[in-house]
């Protein structure tokens, strides 16, 4: 029998069941029990406080948190995703490994205090800023997965595929850094990443996308028995473009070599065709929304019937915020904006129905789009949990789902578990000050 080491008892749990009082979480490192009553001397009292499943974060390039704030102004008019790019690059190059580990650290340590307790990260950054292999081939790989674990959080590295500049398009001098020789040396990179020791590490594939990867190598990539990301049709030119050199979209020719699948997830998937999202019901494939950044980056708007008949799931993507709470309600929000009417995505005669379905996106849906079994409580579930904090003025006479779905910041986050692990205690990460110094320099570098 497993020893138990902690129970909780807080106010309200949401469960599969929907939300419930008087319900306590025995737990080790997976959820042991569900109980009426549990008294144990560990118990821990959550007075006030809604327990969810830890939040999932399916889309972070981790070391784009360096330039937060530092790309919100231009010299001229244009101002757009290329130009936005163009600086993430020189951020991209200008880092070291040291510098990656650190600033992937402060991310992470924030998605932590935000709720979250898994994170797929996107990983191009593979060479030296030249396109020189280090030593080790997995070396920037290897310094994100030891910030991840040194903060507590689960990761899932989805090694990514970069292999040229755009459609037909060499490489050019600011991307050697992300360069992919061949589909070989990407699956051998994730069969590496996957054998990490650490239960809290898995690897998936990334095809970056259908701009950077040559199409013969599509079909190999589709081999791949694991998760497979890419980002697809964020920008109506990479639609343009691709339809102009293959006659398809940039959905469909994943589809044409069988990439889209129940494992695949299309990332963005901002600009589809109907006849896309038709593909992806079909496929059982996923869309990785990330509503905050794609505001960010003027992308535009998941459009109003993406929503039905296809799994969400949601990402901070390049950090401008990383909020949780404002990525859920946000898919609702900006359905709102488009359908000029309320409650877009709310299940027809259901109480809570429209909060939960948010909360999935933001728990089940993302787990399994990393393929990983989190993302409930329930028994057997990893221990990952976090407690919101419903004792504030904000919160009062709302009904504890909808207090947290829509009105909820990070702020009220006040603990956080993961594997049954205590990573953050009354609202703060112990290591926050220590993580925050290390990253300093580096920030400031960018800044400058």
């Amino acid at each position: 029998m497993r020893e138990i080491e902690t129970v909780l008892h807080p106010d309200w749990v949401w469960t599969e069941e929907g939300p419930r009082s008087g319900v306590s979480v025995v737990l080790t490192n997976e959820i042991v029990q569900l109980s009426s009553a549990v008294d144990h001397p560990r118990a821990v009292r959550l007075s006030g406080k809604l327990l969810l499943p830890g939040f999932v974060n399916a889309h972070s390039h981790a070391f784009q948190r360096a330039i937060r704030g530092h790309v919100q102004w231009t010299r001229d008019a244009a101002s757009d995703f290329w130009t936005w790019r163009d600086r993430m690059y020189a951020a991209a190059n200008g880092l070291s490994p040291e510098g990656i580990e650190a600033v992937s650290r402060l991310a992470f340590l924030e998605m932590l205090e935000a709720g979250f307790t898994t994170v797929g990260e996107f990983h191009y950054l593979h060479r030296q800023a030249d396109g020189t292999p280090y030593a080790d081939p997995d070396e920037l790989a290897r310094r994100v997965i030891a910030a991840a674990l040194d903060v507590g959080i689960r990761i899932a590295l989805l090694r990514v595929v970069y292999a040229r500049g755009g459609i037909d398009v060499p490489l050019g001098p600011t991307q050697q850094r992300f360069r992919t020789d061949t589909p070989d040396e990407a699956l051998a990179a994730v069969a590496r990443l996957a054998s990490h020791p650490d239960p809290r590490v898995t690897a998936g594939l990334a095809p970056h996308s259908v701009r950077a990867v040559p199409r013969d190598w599509l079909s190999e990539l589709a081999t791949f028995a694991g998760p497979v990301h890419a980002h697809v049709s964020e920008q109506p030119a990479e639609v343009r473009d691709t339809l102009a050199a293959t006659g398809l979209t940039p959905l469909a020719l994943l589809d044409a070599h069988g990439l889209v699948t129940d494992r695949f997830t299309a990332v963005h998937l901002t600009h589809p065709t109907p006849d896309d999202l038709a593909r992806m019901r079909r496929g059982g494939a996923r869309i990785c929304v990330c509503p905050t950044t794609e505001l960010d980056l003027g992308d535009g708007l998941l459009p109003v019937e993406a929503r039905e008949g296809i799994g969400l799931c949601l990402g901070t993507d390049s950090h401008a915020r990383i909020d949780a709470l404002e990525e859920a309600r946000s898919l609702e929000m900006h359905a709102r904006a488009l359908a000029g009417r309320r409650n877009v995505m709310s299940p027809p005669g259901d109480r809570h129905g429209l909060a939960e379905r948010l909360l999935r996106a933001l728990t089940v849906e993302g787990a399994r789009a990393l393929g990983l079994p989190g993302g409930a409580v329930r028994v057997g579930a990893p221990a990952d949990l976090v407690a919101i904090d419903l004792d504030r003025p904000a919160a009062f006479g709302v009904p504890p789902l909808e207090a947290a779905v829509f009105a909820g910041t990070p702020e009220w986050v006040s603990d956080v578990w993961v594997g049954g692990q205590h990573v953050v205690v009354d609202g703060r990460h112990p290591a926050r000050d220590r993580v925050l110094a290390a990253a300093a320099p580096y920030l400031r570098q960018v800044a400058g």
